[in-house]
């Protein structure tokens, strides 16, 4: 049985019951009505206790049945209206058991016990949907970020395969040991940006940016072997307080992109680091590369947006440091110098290519 009927069955059966107790109510008053032959002061006669049961009775029956009749059939569509917001619920949770966490229920209307129902099943869809769309960026974000450290392995193999006699295999074993370390750094920069997402804070060390960028810079510079843009640093003292992980990240994924995103041979990627007249640590990266239009300088940081999508594209004979970019390099930039309190800065020079500029806040800020 439905709820609906159950309800209709309901409000019919109360509303029979009342006009039954109107008329116990009503015969209970007709005892007080004498019985037996009664007359008036000019001596006609009186209807008594049983004429009055004779004349109400049938048309007692007959309201007792219009009663039951109104009940069932107001009581169907009043149950049909007061249902209408759990229909529109159920057809929402329909919906989402089928794949579809986009709809929402947002009931109007006064808040009720249906609304707080109503309103408790959209946060639970937001939190879900949250949690899943924070599934799908970590799948992203490690498949783009995994290519780095897989790239610099392949350039260290294609070099040792190209000339087997001359490699020094201890040195190589060591550099191919140092990437892998790296790779798993990776993850537990992803891991550690996707607690950061969730609310959950690591927690911070001392970080010498310096330091840092120096070895970032040794480990990519198979990448810029072979003809390709020429890999630099300067690097001045800079101190911070940070996730030491997702800052690596960042200097890596901005190296990277650097490398990525250039001419090729005669290009180059100009890494610096040092401190502001505050004290705050400055990390700048500087490449050659086709040119920026301006408008597109806000958009390089939002997920998958790629500058070679929106432009002519890259220069055919410029050097591949591994594979294309999926636009994920720099949103995850973004979101690393948002975590730190960091500002983050895209300038495109007029001659192409992009100067990116992030200031991290002073040690104990």
């Amino acid at each position: 049985m439905s709820a609906r009927l159950r309800l209709t069955l309901s409000y019919a059966g109360f509303l029979v019951v009342a006009g039954m107790g109107t008329i116990a109510l009503l015969w209970y008053v007709l005892r007080f009505v004498p019985e037996g032959n009664l007359y008036d002061d000019v001596g006609a006669p009186v209807p008594d206790r049983s004429d009055l049961i004779d004349a109400l009775l049938p048309k007692l029956q007959v309201v007792l049945a219009v009663l039951a009749v109104i009940g069932l059939v107001g009581g169907w569509l009043l149950a049909g209206h007061m249902l209408r917001p759990l229909t529109h619920i159920h057809a929402v949770a329909q919906q989402v058991a089928g794949g579809s966490l986009e709809h929402r229920v947002r009931l109007d209307g006064t808040r009720d016990e249906f609304r707080e129902l109503a309103d408790t099943f959209d946060t639970m869809l937001d939190r879900l949907q949250a949690s899943l769309d924070e599934h799908r960026r970590f799948a992203a974000n490690a498949s783009h970020e995994l290519r780095t450290p897989y790239a610099v392995e392949r350039a260290m193999l294609d070099v040792a395969l190209a000339d087997p006699a001359g490699v020094d295999v201890g040195r190589l074993l060591r550099r191919l040991d140092e990437t892998n370390r790296r790779g798993t750094e990776t993850v537990e920069a992803l891991l550690a940006l996707a607690a950061l997402d969730q609310g959950r804070t690591p927690p911070r060390t001392p970080v010498d940016l310096a330091e840092l960028t120096a070895g970032v810079v040794s480990d990519l510079s198979p990448l810029a072997d072979h003809g390709g843009p020429t890999l630099s640093a300067d690097l001045g003292e800079g101190d911070l307080d940070g996730v030491e992980p997702l800052v690596r990240q960042l200097v890596t994924n901005l190296v990277v992109n650097g490398l990525r995103h250039n001419i090729g041979a005669g290009g180059s990627v100009h890494v610096a680091t040092g401190s502001t007249s505050d004290g705050r640590a400055e990390l700048r990266v500087v490449n050659t590369g086709p040119v920026v239009p301006a408008h597109l300088l806000a958009t390089l940081t939002e997920p998958f947006v790629r500058v070679d999508a929106r432009t002519t594209g890259r220069s055919s004979g410029g050097h591949d440091p591994g594979p294309g970019g999926s636009g994920l390099g720099l949103a995850i930039v973004a979101r690393v110098a948002q975590v730190h309190g960091a500002t983050l800065e895209l300038s495109a020079p007029s001659a192409g290519g992009l100067c990116v500029r992030v200031v991290f806040p002073a040690p104990g800020a």
